[in-house]
């Protein structure tokens, strides 16, 4: 995603031609950050448009020091977190547990995941629990340590990690009930 000054500078200025070319540029990069913390595709676009509209409004806060695709990056997890925050707030989803610890339980490669494609992988991703889910994709896909992953989302260090374990042991019961000669990427 390589952005030029001017087109920022231009939507600063609120020019409505330089935000949808901003928009088009950027919407395959955002929208993969957004499929990745949602459900479904039609969360994904309200996830995006919502997360661009918070890019655009906050666009002066921009430090052209730092390249444009990290700070996008950023504004858009986070404001995947707080729509997060606010569906657990309506459904009540979130189960605390308290003191429970990662283990090298499920540390152990399985086979089968070398053979799958991305897609599969992420179909697989996309079907744990959504607490499960967003701290799954905080941890092992953007590298948060617990400790930031705990903070984000408003829960205990050992909530972050119980998630984690389900999300682990979720994924590794998918894995054995598949049949793998439909999820096989193809040489």
């Amino acid at each position: 995603m390589n952005v030029r000054p001017e087109l920022i500078n231009d939507c600063i200025d609120r020019d409505r031609k330089a935000e949808f070319e901003l928009y088009k540029i950027s919407y395959s990069y955002l929208m993969s950050i957004c499929f990745r913390y949602t459900r479904n595709a039609d969360k994904a676009n309200e996830a995006l448009n919502i997360g661009f509209l918070r890019i655009l409004t906050h666009l002066k806060k921009y430090d052209s020091a730092f390249p444009f695709k990290t700070w996008a990056r950023k504004v858009m997890i986070n404001t995947l977190i707080n729509e997060y925050k606010k569906e657990k707030k309506h459904h009540e989803t979130v189960m605390y547990v308290e003191e429970l610890f990662e283990t090298d339980e499920f540390s152990d490669l399985n086979s089968a995941v070398t053979k799958m494609n991305a897609d599969s992988i992420y179909a697989l991703i996309a079907r744990l629990p959504a607490a499960c889910q967003q701290v799954f994709n905080l941890y092992f896909i953007d590298g948060f340590k617990h400790k930031e992953i705990a903070e984000m989302l408003e829960i205990s260090e050992g909530t972050s990690k119980w998630h984690l374990n389900s999300a682990r042991k979720k994924l590794k019961i998918m894995l054995e009930d598949i049949e793998l000669p439909l999820i096989i990427a193809k040489p």
